[in-house]
């Protein structure tokens, strides 16, 4: 009995010593990553308190109407956000319109038909787009995109689309290859590997027994992307796009290359523009003072405009989840 007493005693001890162990490891864990979560959060705060604390002198001058006002110019200190918004959104507009149609293409393609002898070497293909560096699209993008775009690309689309009511003025002007229309195309080359390889990784992960399922319902493969892929993939689809849109919005050296930093408004997608991030890049080693709080007045404007469209992304998917459980 004593022999039996002392092991049961032995082995509650090394018991509660191997509780207490874990106690304290999980501790440790938790305030680690704790930690991890804070930092990323104070670096976002440290960003955001430097950005106002910058911008402040051109914010106090001009006050909102620095978003809408149209002037930049430099030798009088007349500033102001209009065009460099206009930029930066329609050439990421541009730019999603054409990636997501492919990037949805091509992401299905490599999960739901594509030949298993091709799957990885096109998936690793679209992996290393996502690998080249801003430049190089940038230098693509003046040296052969651009004089391609001027020779056959723009008189196209101005003997077509420019000859059509309401969306005809989009499409006149002087043709040479750079502008806003050209930024958005390269930076359509730019998301769309992102966006594919999001797309292609979230399909993937649709549990393959409910596509056999529907194809053995009699679906056809559009049929089991359509009510099966899409619903199931949803919030990745979604996050895929805002990531994408993320990159077209604050892209620098590729669009700077392309758009032809002009700082004016005009109504035809051939003319050049300018963007926050070219305008930034093009400006902030020769700025003054002011000019340069007007600079970070700029980078704060796409700070928000980046987080308007993330949360608009959030409230987009947290609204179709409430529709999914009243339907259900």
């Amino acid at each position: 009995m004593n022999t039996m007493a002392v092991a049961n005693s032995a082995t509650s001890t090394n018991m509660m010593a191997v509780v207490k162990r874990q106690r304290i490891q999980d501790f440790f864990f938790h305030k680690i990553t704790l930690g991890f979560s804070l930092l990323v959060l104070l670096a976002l705060m440290g960003i955001i308190v430097s950005l106002i604390i910058n911008a402040w002198p051109a914010f106090a001058k001009f006050g909102v109407g620095f978003i809408w006002r149209v002037e930049w110019d430099i030798i009088n200190g007349e500033f102001g956000a209009a065009i460099a918004i206009f930029g930066t959104v329609v050439s990421a507009l541009i730019a999603l319109v054409i990636a997501v149609p492919l990037s949805f293409g091509i992401a299905l393609f490599l999960t739901e038909t594509c030949p298993t002898a091709l799957r990885r070497p096109l998936g690793t293909a679209i992996e290393l787009l996502a690998a080249v560096p801003s430049i190089i699209y940038g230098m693509f993008g003046l040296f052969i995109f651009a004089p391609l775009f001027a020779e056959y690309g723009q008189p196209a689309l101005q003997s077509t689309l420019g000859q059509m009511p309401l969306i005809g003025p989009f499409f006149g002007g002087a043709m040479n290859g750079i502008g806003i229309l050209a930024a958005g195309i390269i930076l359509a080359f730019m998301i769309l590997p992102f966006i594919a390889a999001v797309m292609r990784d979230v399909f993937e992960i649709v549990p393959p027994i409910l596509r056999e399922s529907a194809y053995g319902l009699g679906c056809t493969t559009w049929e089991v992307v359509r009510h099966i892929v899409l619903p199931y993939t949803q919030k990745g689809v979604i996050g895929g796009i805002m990531l994408g849109m993320g990159r077209a919005l604050g892209e620098t050296m590729a669009v700077t290359f392309v758009i032809g930093n002009s700082q004016r408004i005009s109504a035809s997608l051939f003319s050049p523009g300018t963007s926050i991030a070219s305008t930034l890049a093009n400006e902030f080693g020769e700025a003054d003072d002011f000019h340069l709080s007007t600079l970070f007045a700029l980078g704060f404007l796409l700070f928000v405009i980046t987080f308007v469209v993330l949360a608009a992304a959030k409230i987009m998917i947290n609204r179709s989840e409430k529709a999914k459980g009243t339907k259900t």
